[in-house]
């Protein structure tokens, strides 16, 4: 089992969605992923916090054995974001954002963690990502997240942190604005031609296409007949297909097709409750039924010749 560096945002989110309202609730893309990744590998914490965050956000993190050595305490606000779903639950509208304390972060990496063999640069500045990459060492997996903001403000940079990564996440809105093109294969290929060997393209409820030197695959989004809030779904995705290669220390193709039903799994039963709170109590007997479940939903059987 491989440790796992994570670099990205914490903070306190004001949701509402058609079925209820949150209110300063542990957030941010550093949290989800932790929070899901913790379940297959230990991980360490770089991210920054206000002297107003609650100490049982602290407490909640680490009883799920989460490294926060790199977790800065300074004074000021926390982060705080605030958005409203629309009843599709696949739009929203961001009513507030307060970066506080977030506008200042610069991560520094504990000595300890510099070794670290898998790095996730979560949704943050392209600018921070680079420097996370100068104080790691020799990374055996470095992956990333992105978002429209930073292809509109800071596509040089952004450009340059893709170019050094072995793998890109982005949702499909983003993947086709930055590659120019509406067809999201085209679109990841156009992004492994800068550097990385997979994009993973996340779909939302529609799941995941993944694509890589070795092809590319399709993941389908798990059916729910029960959605609360999809804050946070993505990072917990990408803590779910992360952690399951740390699980098992290998990057290899077959595995990373298995870490994206796991990462599915992951999000599925993270936008059934609001924020972090089914991530909070999931454990990994309830990851492997569904995942069983999941596999015999997408298993086409063997032909017999009879069919096409």
């Amino acid at each position: 089992m491989t440790s796992i560096l994570l670099v990205g945002s914490i903070g306190l989110d004001t949701l509402e969605t058609p079925f209820g309202r949150a209110e300063d609730v542990l957030g941010g893309s550093a949290s989800y992923f932790a929070l899901a990744a913790s379940l297959y590998a230990p991980v360490s914490m770089v991210a920054v916090v206000g002297d107003d965050f609650p100490d049982a956000h602290v407490n909640l993190l680490e009883s799920h054995g989460i490294d926060l050595t790199g977790l800065q305490r300074v004074p000021g606000k926390t982060f705080r974001w605030s958005g409203r779903y629309r009843y599709d639950m696949n739009s929203r509208d961001t009513l507030d954002t307060q970066l506080n304390v977030f506008a200042d972060f610069r991560p520094e990496i504990p000595e300890a963690d510099r070794e670290s063999e898998i790095v996730f640069l979560a949704n943050i500045h392209p600018q921070l990502q680079l420097q996370v990459l100068e104080q790691v060492r020799q990374p055996r997996l470095v992956a990333l997240d992105s978002m429209n903001l930073w292809i509109d403000i800071a596509r040089d940079a952004l450009d340059e942190v893709i170019a050094r990564v072995d793998v890109v996440t982005m949702n499909d809105e983003e993947a086709r604005q930055y590659a120019d093109t509406y067809n999201l294969v085209a679109a990841a290929q156009s992004i492994l031609a800068r550097g990385p060997k997979t994009v993973i393209i996340k779909k939302g409820e529609h799941g995941c296409v993944v694509v890589g030197q070795s092809g590319v695959f399709a993941v389908p989004g798990y059916p729910l007949d029960d959605v609360q809030d999809p804050t946070g779904a993505g990072d917990a995705f990408a803590g779910g297909v992360i952690g399951y290669l740390a699980s098992r220390n290998d990057y290899s193709w077959s595995t990373l097709r298995r870490a994206l039903v796991h990462g599915s799994v992951v999000g599925s039963f993270t936008v059934q409750s609001f924020g972090v709170d089914r991530l909070a109590t999931l454990t990994r007997p309830e990851i492997e039924d569904r995942y069983t479940l999941f596999r015999e939903l997408t298993m086409i059987e063997p032909s017999d010749g009879t069919d096409a």
